[in-house]
């Protein structure tokens, strides 16, 4: 007796399908087969198979001990020296192309 199967239809960006199905292809494993897993840990866990949060926002000045405060100025002022930044033209292109799911 056969499987009965169905077919699952959905949009999205282009750039994220692509680099997706560059990532299956490196993994060998087919869209459908991927598809099939998710749908499968939606199951095995009764819901989304990881966490689904809202991202935490930096806190306020306000909301910052003074303590706090200079913590964070002496982390941010350590990348400075270590040059472990981001070129601010490419983190607006990354931001301005965005990535929506």
């Amino acid at each position: 007796m056969a499987t009965k199967t169905a077919n699952v239809n959905s949009r999205m960006k282009l750039d994220i399908k692509q680099r997706a199905e560059e990532i299956l292809e490196q993994l060998g494993i087919p869209r459908s087969v991927a598809i099939d897993m998710f749908y499968r840990q939606i199951i095995a866990h009764n819901g989304i198979p990881f966490s689904l949060t809202l991202p935490v926002s930096a806190p306020a000045r306000d909301e910052l001990t003074s303590a706090q405060f200079d913590k964070m100025m002496e982390t941010g002022l350590k990348q400075a020296e270590e040059d472990d930044s981001f070129d601010m033209a490419e983190v607006f292109d990354e931001l301005e192309g965005g990535i929506y799911v």
